[in-house]
């Protein structure tokens, strides 16, 4: 990273490290620790999520409390099962290349894949030593994330965030290498070295004048995907959309929706949209970006949002909805680290196709 890099970092928060970003806040959410008189005081607001959605939960809790046909059509893979069977379960699940493959537990975006073959799902089969999801792949043009929140003991919502994601792109002008247009790229300009790593046989090929080279296919923002706002969407028809949605097991009150659809028009009539998966309590508020909005502003957000998980916690717990103890939470992230580190290096040494 040149000088230049290191000034640039500096002097924008939205490039800092999560943890430096709330070092400010980091008193509120002792003060909520305090007045729960636990820790984990957040893990009842979305009870039948895994640590309330913080860290850890799985793909299949997740789309067991979705209304049928809003989620991609999947089917979960143990590792080490016989390719006979694999293939057998393929054949019965209605499923057509390419799919979509990522590990039961994500974790940014680790181990995501888009394979073409049953070849590639056997190389990514034989490798992958986690329990994963083959699902479908969902061609609506547009990714969206949703942010929603609501006290248990009332019927309607709040959309408090609504932007639009694009996955990493770049442009070829016929000029640059793709390592040239890696560096001028804002996403991914910081993660030369993981760019490398994933494309290291076309590196210094020089990309074709307008051609679009993807970097990759999924649209996380620390993976250097694009967030742009679409808070003026935000009415009535959407809330509605959301309420009908988590409403459907209950049980879910504070997180954020990933989802795809072919418009924002169809979105908000309740059609023609696919949610790719739903975050609880550990969901970024990902609205502070793409806004304009000054380090002020963003912490402000975070700190109205924390306060919503806290009430929403506190409402569940006094229904019966216990806190997890210190051990069982403390126990749980340690395992959760682990897995990431894991998670890490076999994304690493996975090479693609």
């Amino acid at each position: 990273m040149n000088w230049k890099q290191r000034i640039y970092r500096l002097t924008h928060w939205e490039e800092w490290h999560y943890h430096v970003k709330y070092i400010p806040l980091l008193p509120v959410w002792l003060w909520y620790i305090l007045r729960a008189r636990s820790v984990w005081f957040f893990t009842p607001a979305n009870p039948t999520l895994t640590f309330g959605g913080m860290d850890g939960e799985t793909k299949e809790e997740m789309y067991t409390q979705l209304p049928p046909g809003t989620y991609p059509n999947s089917i979960f893979i143990d590792p080490g099962l016989p390719e006979n069977q694999l293939k057998e379960l393929w054949q019965s699940s209605g499923l057509r290349f390419p799919v979509a493959v990522k590990p039961n537990v994500g974790m940014g975006g680790m181990m995501f894949r888009k394979l073409k073959s049953m070849e590639s799902l056997l190389r990514y089969h034989a490798y992958i030593d986690r329990r994963y999801v083959i699902q479908e792949m969902i061609n609506y043009p547009m990714e969206v994330a949703v942010f929603y929140y609501r006290m248990p003991n009332q019927e309607k919502g709040t959309v408090s965030g609504f932007i639009s994601k694009e996955k990493p792109v770049v442009v070829g002008d016929g000029k640059s290498t793709l390592q040239q247009l890696v560096q001028q790229h804002k996403g991914v300009r910081f993660m030369e070295a993981e760019m490398f790593t994933k494309h290291r046989e076309q590196w210094t090929t020089i990309i074709p004048n307008g051609e679009e080279y993807t970097l990759l296919e999924v649209s996380n923002r620390t993976q250097g995907g694009k967030m742009i706002s679409l808070a003026h969407e935000i009415d009535d028809r959407l809330v509605s959309v959301m309420d009908s949605v988590s409403r459907y097991s209950n049980t879910f009150f504070y997180g954020r929706y990933d989802i795809k659809c072919a418009s924002i028009e169809a979105f908000k009539s309740g059609r023609d949209f696919s949610i790719l998966e739903f975050n609880g309590c550990g969901s970024g508020v990902q609205h502070v970006y793409g806004n304009g909005y000054s380090l002020w502003q963003a912490c402000k957000m975070i700190l109205h949002h924390w306060n919503m998980m806290f009430r929403i916690s506190r409402y569940n717990h006094s229904k019966g909805i216990p806190y997890w103890s210190f051990m069982k939470g403390y126990t749980f992230l340690q395992h959760s680290k682990k897995e990431l580190r894991h998670l890490k290096k076999l994304d690493a040494g996975f090479k693609e196709e």
